[in-house]
């Protein structure tokens, strides 16, 4: 870790040590709500909330048996949860046609602590916590983004987990189901402790696919006095995957079919330790300071022997005859290539820390009630990562190809103050982002540093109707940093490029009305418009895309509905709505300025499909029963931003002579056809005996489509049924 970075962690830790010290102090209470930041909380909160704002409830997420977090955003208008290897493992989220690739354009928080690794520096997810650590999930967009950070673009997605209880109770829910599924679950539960604990295993979505994981979860809650309190938390995580990265060509999936995968020796391995504090004190009547302060480690071991269908780490014959649809053996055919590279290593260590004291102030100025939430943090991240060339096909270890060390630290400041007219509620905010990145290269001694600063308001507005409806309005800055391996190259210095590797910017606007005048129904509808002076893109997408920049503008509407009958029907009903995603400009290259082949102005951006819509209908009984049917469709879209229709004739097709053929027959190129899949849950509660028994269907019609181009063709799931119990104490 670099000199800043040292600097930066030396008040978090004297910070640390004085809530450590005072748990010892602390007399154990039960009367007093678990100390978190939630950017929305209790539903009401919306009436003052200026951005469209969604909770997904307990209730939702059990009588639905929701098996993955994707399954479950997608309940959400306005998000594009797409699947990768079918547990949602490595989660894929987009915000209002962002690309959702590796969910590295949203925030992601875990009772407001921030949840991604390295949310700074290298913000891609490749781990998820269990659906079944959550009791709920707020999604919040608009103005309000200004409070959290560091990606203000696409949204907030904050899983809430459970309050420690203070008598004793707990629940067991044991779940079985095809494709070898397993699923356990405990949580314990008293004197302000909780402990839960998932272990989940199963088959993925392909051949030589296998996920298990095991989360661990431990809460105290300790009341100080009566004005304030202190939650600990400490969480194990580890997944022992067998797992892929490539997906397939063109004619192994006609060949083969859809669930092929030729590659059983591509191992993936993690590990997290996390440990977070939340204190909070009542200052006054008018005032509470609520003060995060985390840490975290996470390990990535991710062996492999083809990181896409134009790899050639197993030879150029190899990859041919992937294109030409033949049988493979990685094992026999990568060590007639070379007797020291066999498989590739990537190998990443990040650990992170910071503290971030939240103040809250209810105040009247000039006759005008006002509130204010405030607060600063203070950020550090390392990253350590390394590429080892294997010598057998089931090798750990080998020659060093990549070793750097990169951090992060990061300072940012915000504010927002509603000012209260009566109905009318004005929200101006304020954040802003200083980031120091630096780099060393541990292969050649070279490092380099570069830091970004920005300044983003935002407004928002909210008009109370009555007490059924109200309107909501907001305009903000947008911004997401650049990674540290952007920002610096390999070789110690500033990326040379023609322009600098700058952070995403832009204006986001938002007008909406949510309304319950309508008997039994909740309604939330919103137009949008997302514009990118600089929309970045990372490779992520077809064709090896290289880092690139261009101008595009995203517009929509998203309606969320909800229709809950006296007489135990229900339905809910999530739909989004994108007519815009458009390149405003050809993409290009940062590190030459050269556009990317066939990106044009009016072309559409990759991963934005038209339409996404969720739509569940339900009937509850008074004696326990609980069934409801859910249907999910997804639009076509496009793969890469030459908006490549028929991979096999579309002239669009980037490259020339031979370069062209492959890209054809790679598989990563082609528009993404649109899929409709239909769940279905049953649940029979038991109450005499505290026991709920449960059957969960997932696509049920088993509908065999494609969710991904970006390495090669992926599909998703193939049906699953699923059964269990639950029982309670």
């Amino acid at each position: 870790m670099n000199v800043a970075s040292t600097r930066a962690l030396c008040p978090l830790g004297a910070v640390c040590l004085a809530a450590l010290s005072s748990t010892a102090l602390a007399q154990q209470g039960d009367a007093l709500t678990a100390p978190r930041v939630e950017v929305i909380g209790r539903q009401e909160n919306l009436d003052r909330i200026p951005g469209a704002g969604y909770i997904l409830d307990k209730e939702t997420l059990e009588s639905s048996r929701v098996f993955t977090t994707s399954e479950a955003l997608r309940k959400i208008p306005g998000v594009n949860a797409r699947d990768e290897e079918g547990f949602s493992m490595r989660p894929n989220i987009g915000i209002r046609g962002l690309n959702p690739t590796r969910s590295t354009k949203i925030t992601l928080l875990e009772d407001g602590i921030p949840l991604a690794y390295a949310p700074y520096g290298d913000n891609a997810s490749y781990f998820h916590p269990p659906i079944e650590r959550y009791e709920r999930i707020e999604v919040l967009k608009g103005a309000g983004q200004v409070l959290y950070g560091p990606q203000t673009i696409g949204g907030v997605v904050n899983y809430i987990t459970p309050d420690p209880p203070s008598g004793f109770q707990g629940s067991l829910t044991l779940t079985g189901g095809s494709r070898d599924y397993l699923n356990a679950h405990a949580r314990l539960g008293g004197g302000g402790w909780l402990f839960d604990y998932t272990h989940k295993q199963g088959q993925g979505n392909r051949d030589n696919t296998w996920l298990q994981v095991d989360d661990i979860n431990l809460k105290k809650l300790i009341e100080i006095d009566a004005r304030q309190a202190l939650i600990l938390r400490a969480n194990a995580y580890q997944e022992n995957s067998q797992v892929g990265y490539t997906g397939l060509t063109a004619a192994e999936w006609n060949n083969f079919g859809a669930r092929y995968n030729p590659f059983p020796n591509d191992f993936f391995d993690t590990r997290r330790y996390a440990l977070a504090a939340t204190h909070q004190i009542q200052l006054s009547e008018a005032a509470r300071l609520v003060t995060n302060v985390y840490g975290s480690h996470f390990e990535r071991d991710w062996w492999r022997q083809s990181s896409s269908t134009l790899d050639t780490l197993c030879g150029t014959a190899f990859r041919d005859d992937r294109l030409a649809g033949l049988p493979v053996d990685p094992n026999t055919q990568c060590a007639g290539i070379s007797p020291t590279r066999q498989n590739e290593g990537r190998l990443r260590n990040y650990s992170q820390a910071g503290i971030e004291p939240r103040l809250q102030y209810v105040y009247t100025a000039f006759g005008v009630a006002n509130e204010m939430q405030t607060g600063v943090r203070i950020h550090a991240e390392t990253q350590s990562r390394r590429q080892i060339a294997g010598a057998t096909p089931l090798a750990r270890d080998g020659l060093v190809q990549e070793d750097n060390l990169r951090d992060s630290v990061a300072y940012a400041a915000f504010a927002q103050n509603k000012l209260l007219f009566g109905d009318l509620t004005l929200a101006p905010g304020l954040r802003y982002e200083y980031i120091d990145n630096h780099r060393d290269n541990r292969l050649n001694g070279l490092s380099g540093e570069a830091n970004t600063a920005k300044l983003l308001p935002s407004l928002g507005a909210n008009y109370k109707l009555d007490a059924a409806t109200n309107f909501f309005a907001g305009v903000h800055r947008g911004f997401a940093p650049p990674r540290v391996e952007d920002q610096i190259n390999t070789t110690g210095g500033n990326t040379p490029t023609s322009t600098n590797v700058n952070p995403e910017l832009s204006w986001n606007y938002e007008l909406g009305v949510r309304s319950s005048a309508v008997r039994n129904t909740n309604i939330q509808a919103t137009v949008f418009r997302n514009d990118f002076e600089r929309l970045v893109a990372v490779g992520s997408v077809a064709g090896n895309v290289p880092l690139s920049e261009g101008r595009a503008l995203y517009q929509g509407m998203e309606l969320a509905a909800r229709y809950a009958a006296p007489g135990g029907f229900y339905g809910t009903l999530a739909l989004t709505w994108l007519p815009v995603a458009d390149q405003q400009s050809a993409f290009r290259q940062v590190s030459n300025g050269q556009a990317i082949q066939n990106s044009q102005p009016g072309n559409r951006l990759p991963y934005a499909p038209r339409h996404t819509a969720t739509l569940a209908l339900g009937y509850m009984t008074p004696s326990g029963l609980d069934a409801n049917v859910e249907a999910v469709h997804v639009g076509s879209q496009f793969a890469d931003f030459a908006n490549v229709g028929d991979a096999a004739t579309d002239p669009n097709m980037p490259g020339t002579g031979a370069d062209q053929s492959r890209n054809r027959a790679s598989g990563q190129f082609g528009r993404i056809d649109s899929f409709t899949v239909f769940n279905a849950a049953l649940n029979y509660k038991l109450s005499a005996y505290r026991v709920t028994l449960f059957l969960a269907v997932k696509n049920i019609a088993d509908k065999t489509y494609i969710v991904d181009r970006t390495r090669g063709i992926v599909p998703g799931m193939p049906r699953l049924i699923q059964a269990g119990f639950r029982y309670d104490f």
